[in-house]
Formats: C-alpha cells, sequence, structure tokens
C-alpha cells in the first residue's frame, strides 16, 4: 500500500514558554504512537515542530488506509452457545447479532480447546482504519495527553460552545501529501492554511503546497523557524557572533536559552548597555535580574566578570534597531537601580544586627523560629568543629552559623531568593570578616545537588554539615519523613549532601557520632536514630549504584555499617578489585557457609584456636594458613591498604576448600567442636574487616 507524508499543525496563541519543548515533544510522539497502534504507521520519521504559537508534527511513511486484519472474536463456550444438537442456542444468536452477523454465521464458527473447555470462536476480517479515522483518534489522545501545567476555559467561533485548552487555538492543518484529512479538533476543521509571523511574514495566511513544504514554507512566506531544534540552534548562532565582535562571551544558561527559544518566532539578537556605576553592584544580582526579569544574556569578559553590555533577543527585525535596543535599555535600568539601592540599603545594617530579626520568622510550627533553629545550627556545628580544630577554628565555625541565614532578612535577599547565601557572603566581606567565614556563609548551602561542589573550605563545610544534619534530624523527630515519591522538605537531597561531605572531605567525624549529637538538641530517641542511619545508608546504597558499583558490591560494603564513611569508596573499590580475582567465588561462597555455620550457634563464639586440638590434615593446614596470612592482612587494613588487605586473603582458598571436604565442624566431642568453630570465626573476622564478602556469593 503506498504511503505519503504527513503534516499536522495546531495553531494557538502563546503558548507558556517554559513547557513549549515539551508539548511539542508529546504532541507529535502521541501522534507517531496512536497512528502506529491504527496500523496506519510503519518505520515512519517524526520531526517535531514548536513555536510559541504552534505545535505541529511531520511524519514520514503514513498510508490512507491500515491493511485489513484476521482476528479471531472469542464468543463462549461450546457448551452456552450449541445445544445438544448442535443448534445455535438463543444466547449465541444474541452474540452472533451485536456482532452484525446472523445466524448463517453459526456453520462458520471454530471449536478450540482452551484447557478446559471448548470455545466458540468467529474469525473474520477487520477492515483496516482510514487515515480520518486514525487521525482523528490520534489527535484527540495527543490533545488528551499533552503536559499542560494549567488550561483555560474559552468560547469557540459558533458563540455557543465552550472548550478547555492551555490557550485559544484558531487553526487546524492536516494534509497528508498535499491532501487535507477531514479531522476536527476544539471547534476547528482541518484545512492547509496556516499564519505566518505576526509582524514580518511576508502574507498574513501561508497556504500550504504539501505536508512536506511545511518549514520551508514557513520560513520564507511567514518568517518563522518552526523547529524549535532549529530556531535554539539560530539563537545560539547569533549570541555568539554579537559577543565575538565585543572580545566578549554571552553568559551560559540552557533554561535561559530554552525559554528564549520559547519566545520568538525568528530571532534577531541585538547589542545593548547599561551605566557602568552599576557593576558596583555584585554581578550575580544583576545577572539574575536581566536573566530572569527581561531575559537578556549578559555578556563577561574573558576573566568571567561581568561587563556593562547585554544581548537582546528579539522577535523582529526592523531595519534601524535604535528603537528596539533603546526600548530594552530603558526597561533594564530601574531594574538594575532597583538592585542597586537595595544593596546599598542592607549594607547600612550589619548582619549581627539583625540577628534578633530571625526569632520573628516561622521555620516549622512543631520546630518553632528561624532564630531558634539559628540556635540549633550553632550549638551542632560547634560541637562538630571541637572534633576537628583549636579554639579559633571552633569560633569561625560558630559565628558562620551564627550568620548563615541572616541574609534572609535582607531586601536583596527579599526580592530575588536564589541569591540566599551569596548575598551573605557579600556582606560579611563588606563587615571585614574573614574570608573563610564569609564564604562558609555562601557554602552552607552545598552541595544543593547532585554533582554540585562541595563548600571551598572546611569551616564551611562544617556549617553545611550542621545545616543538614538539623534539617533532616529535625524533620524526622517530628515525624516528618519522605514517603514514596514525597519528599517536600528535600530530605534525599540533604542526605546525600550529608554523605557526600563526609565521603569526600575525609574529615576524622564518625556518622553515628554526628547524629547522635544532633539528636540530642532534639532530644530525639534511639528509634529515631536508627531510621535516620536507615535512610541515609539506602540514600547511599542508591548513589554508588548509580556510580557503577553493583548491589552485591555496595551490600558488602554497607552491610557493615562503617561509621567513618570517607572509607567507603576505598573498600568498595577494594571489593570491587577482590572480585575480579579468581579466587574470589569460591571464598565468598565458603564465607558465606561459614556465616550460616556461626549464626546457627547459641552464644558468642570467639575466634580463637588452640593448636593442640586440631587433629585433621585439613584442619591443621587452615589454622598454618591463617597464622601466615592474616597478620599481613591485618597489617594492610591498619594502614588502609584495603585492597590489599583483600588480595592477601585469596591464598586461603584452597586451605579453605579442603576443610570443607574432609572435615566435620560438628563433631561429637564438645572441645572439638567448639575448637573447629573457634578456626571458623578466626577465618570469618579475618576475611570481613574490609566487607562482608559473603555478600558477594550468587
Amino acid at each position: 500500500m503506498s504511503t505519503r507524508n504527513l503534516l499536522v499543525e495546531l495553531f494557538v496563541e502563546e503558548l507558556p514558554p517554559k513547557v513549549l519543548k515539551k508539548l511539542g515533544e508529546s504532541f507529535s510522539g502521541v501522534l507517531a504512537e496512536s497512528l502506529t497502534a491504527s496500523g496506519l504507521l510503519v518505520d515512519g520519521t517524526v520531526t517535531t515542530f514548536a513555536s510559541p504559537r504552534r505545535l505541529a508534527a511531520h511524519i514520514t511513511n503514513v498510508s490512507a488506509k491500515a491493511a485489513d486484519k484476521q482476528v479471531a472474536q472469542k464468543l463462549m463456550p461450546a457448551t452456552v452457545g450449541l445445544d445438544a444438537n448442535g443448534n445455535a442456542t438463543p444466547a449465541l444468536l444474541k452474540k452472533l447479532q451485536a456482532l452484525g452477523e446472523d445466524e448463517s454465521a453459526v456453520a462458520k464458527l471454530r471449536k478450540e480447546h482452551d484447557g478446559k473447555a471448548d470455545i466458540l470462536f468467529l474469525d473474520a476480517t477487520q477492515a483496516g482504519a482510514t487515515l480520518s479515522e486514525g487521525l482523528q483518534k490520534a489527535i484527540d489522545e495527543a490533545l488528551a495527553k499533552l503536559p499542560i501545567p494549567k488550561v483555560m476555559t474559552y468560547q469557540i467561533n459558533d458563540g455557543w460552545q465552550s472548550v478547555n485548552f492551555v490557550r485559544p487555538a484558531h487553526g487546524l492543518v492536516a494534509l497528508h501529501g498535499n491532501e487535507v484529512v477531514p479531522i476536527s479538533v476544539l471547534g476547528l476543521s482541518a484545512g492547509n492554511t496556516t499564519q505566518g509571523h505576526r509582524f514580518e511574514a511576508k502574507q498574513p495566511v501561508v497556504t500550504l503546497t504539501s505536508a512536506d513544504t511545511y518549514a520551508q514554507q514557513l520560513a520564507d512566506e511567514g518568517a518563522v523557524i518552526a523547529s524549535f531544534d532549529a530556531r535554539r540552534a539560530e539563537i545560539v548562532k547569533q549570541l555568539q557572533a554579537a559577543a565575538d565582535k565585543q572580545g566578549l562571551k554571552p553568559i551560559e544558561d540552557d533554561a535561559l536559552l530554552d525559554e528564549v527559544t520559547a519566545l520568538v518566532e525568528r530571532p534577531n539578537v541585538l547589542l545593548g548597555q547599561f551605566e557602568e556605576e552599576f557593576l558596583a553592584v555584585p554581578q550575580e544580582c544583576l545577572i539574575l535580574t536581566m536573566k530572569a526579569n527581561q531575559k537578556y544574556f549578559p555578556l563577561l569578559d574573558a576573566s568571567g566578570k561581568l561587563t556593562n553590555k547585554f544581548l537582546i533577543v528579539s522577535n523582529i527585525n526592523p531595519a534601524d534597531a535604535s528603537k528596539v535596543i533603546g526600548g530594552n535599555e530603558r526597561v533594564v535600568r530601574p531594574r538594575l537601580a532597583d538592585a542597586k539601592f537595595f544593596f546599598d540599603q542592607d549594607r547600612k545594617k550589619t548582619l549581627e544586627s539583625r540577628l534578633p530579626g530571625l526569632g520573628k520568622v516561622v521555620y516549622h510550627n512543631k520546630l518553632g523560629s528561624q532564630g531558634e533553629r539559628n540556635e540549633r545550627v550553632v550549638a551542632i556545628a560547634s560541637a562538630i568543629a571541637q572534633q576537628i580544630g583549636g579554639d579559633g577554628f571552633v569560633a569561625k565555625v560558630a559565628q558562620a552559623a551564627r550568620l548563615s541565614k541572616i541574609d534572609l532578612l535582607t531586601d536583596m535577599v527579599g526580592e530575588f531568593p536564589e541569591l540566599q547565601g551569596i548575598m551573605g557572603r557579600y556582606y560579611a566581606q563588606h563587615e571585614g570578616l574573614a574570608d573563610d567565614v564569609a564564604y562558609a556563609i555562601e557554602d552552607h548551602y552545598r552541595p544543593r545537588f547532585a554533582g554540585d561542589e562541595l563548600p571551598r573550605s572546611q569551616v564551611g563545610v562544617v556549617v553545611a554539615l550542621a545545616d543538614k544534619l538539623e534539617t533532616l534530624v529535625g524533620l524526622f523527630s517530628i515525624g516528618e519523613k519522605p514517603t514514596g515519591d514525597k519528599d517536600p522538605f528535600a530530605l534525599r537531597r540533604q542526605a546525600l549532601g550529608i554523605l557526600r561531605m563526609l565521603m569526600e572531605t575525609d574529615l576524622p567525624l564518625a556518622f553515628d557520632q554526628l547524629i547522635a549529637q544532633t539528636l540530642s538538641v532534639f532530644n530525639g530517641s534511639q528509634e529515631v536514630a536508627e531510621a535516620i542511619k536507615a535512610f541515609c545508608f539506602d540514600r547511599l546504597a542508591v548513589n554508588l549504584r548509580d556510580q557503577g558499583a553493583s548491589a552485591q558490591e555496595v551490600d558488602a560494603v554497607l552491610s557493615l555499617s562503617p561509621n567513618q564513611l570517607a572509607e567507603v569508596p576505598r573498600r568498595l573499590s577494594a571489593v570491587q578489585a577482590f572480585a575480579n580475582l579468581a579466587e574470589a567465588p569460591a571464598l565468598a561462597a565458603a564465607n558465606k557457609r561459614v556465616s550460616n555455620i556461626l549464626k546457627k550457634v547459641e552464644g558468642d563464639v570467639k575466634a580463637e584456636v588452640k593448636a593442640e586440638l586440631l587433629q585433621e590434615p585439613a584442619e591443621q593446614a587452615l589454622h598454618q594458613a591463617l597464622v601466615a596470612t592474616k597478620p599481613k592482612a591485618d597489617q594492610l587494613f591498619e594502614t588502609g591498604d584495603y585492597t590489599g588487605s583483600l588480595q592477601a586473603l585469596a591464598v586461603l582458598k584452597a586451605p579453605v576448600d579442603t576443610f570443607f571436604d574432609a572435615v566435620m565442624v560438628n563433631a561429637d566431642d564438645p572441645a572439638l567442636k567448639a575448637n573447629r568453630l573457634g578456626l571458623l570465626a578466626t577465618l570469618h573476622q579475618a576475611m570481613n574487616r574490609v566487607a562482608d564478602l559473603s555478600k558477594l556469593a550468587s
């Protein structure tokens, strides 16, 4: 059956820019899926188009009619459908009538045994769907499944009916080759005309010649780049060219680039500038107001410092762009002036003088105000600092912790919450505070997401740990735990931040002790401590698996509940190296067997062996091998060479195998049995200092 290419476009009023890309991908994706399910599309290629005023899809190899197919209609058990003489029962005749068949179809019925009884089937040919039928279903599904954040209700052209959609729709195109497919949606009937750019189009209405000329005609006649990706690439190209002319570079921001791509139909990048006096304001403030409020691309010099120039992505291309540039410069100037005003006003008060204001800000109705939270963070941070450094270090940590949240009360952060921490650092530096204190105020929010940088100094790490521990432990202590995919307080992210800092900074901090210290601030129970530990280790296991470790390797390391988390990466690396040894599977299996034997023994088994009670050559050989190997493995373990420690145990494979082949552990003689259990306990102790190797057994 011959195929042609299909073009479907829904022309609408300006779509929400932050979701345009997703809307376009969903629209074309669901159309293709539905057409495939209807048998109208086989091995076609889908091209997505999405601009501020249109969602469209070009799909190749679409049939005008799907192929007929043979179907077997299951009817009912033969005993129900046929009487003793083989004639149709009323029940069967009623069923056939519902399917559009009469009594003559009884002779064509087929019996098939399903394992319990004979079932009657009607074999029939099902006509394939026509394109108009299949496309109508497809577009209805596509619109129903659009990831629309919020719909609006509007009246269609007949003046009576109302429909719901993300924005009012004004046109529908459906072309199969050069023929219009008769479908309708949102009160619109399909045709072959669309509209170009509001201001730049050569003619307001573009009559499409065929499905394949859509993008080119829109570009030539309508002054619209319909493809989201092509428009984005054009913006990148123009931004770079404009920046190169100035010897500068545009700021990199994929989210801003996507949003601007969703705001223009044919981009035209222009250069604007503002007064240099505004550069006295921290560049983060200026960059944020230009990006968030005006959608401009600030320009940086080679060192990454902000300049007084910026790029505008305009949707129009006038012969004289001076008015467009001047208008944008006039609009941005009050924004920058506001930022300068906030910055100047905020610096009139010290951070310390604002401290009482935190007591007036509610943190959580069960955990008190931000002031009370601040006191807890200072206490936790000071306790951690005392484990690491002297009085000077503790004083810096306490000061940074005390001032860490005060910038929340400033005008600048009130206007731009994204600048919390950053403005605290600027204000601290303005007051002449030590750099490590100032940067700790900014850095205590780190890591904010997976892959984010850690705080730049030990002072920052300690304050960040305290802040995250206070959040995690405090909310757990009042029962606010994440459930399923719900994590309103981002506790998974807080836990991962704590784990990363403990693993990647090599600080001599015991995890259990940190949890206990923090819990003491809340008078929490041991039950809460265990829940927090289990939660954190679960997050750690997920993170390690995401980095490429197997579930068995991660389980082997974490099942020992290592208290110094900085050791976890080294232990995991050692386990991975051990797992690659030829002896590893046998030793892991033997270790699992030893663990099971020792678990069944009542009471503790001491790792002690009396040499004079060793009777069998196999147990004597294992003991000798342990005496020779264990000291070396222990020494390597104590020096932190976990890989070497595990690999030193590989020589135990042969004596361990022989032992289990030749020796009966549960001997009748109690003394002999106890000695053999002691030998196994010694083996178990030697093999499981780095990780529980039994977890590697399949």
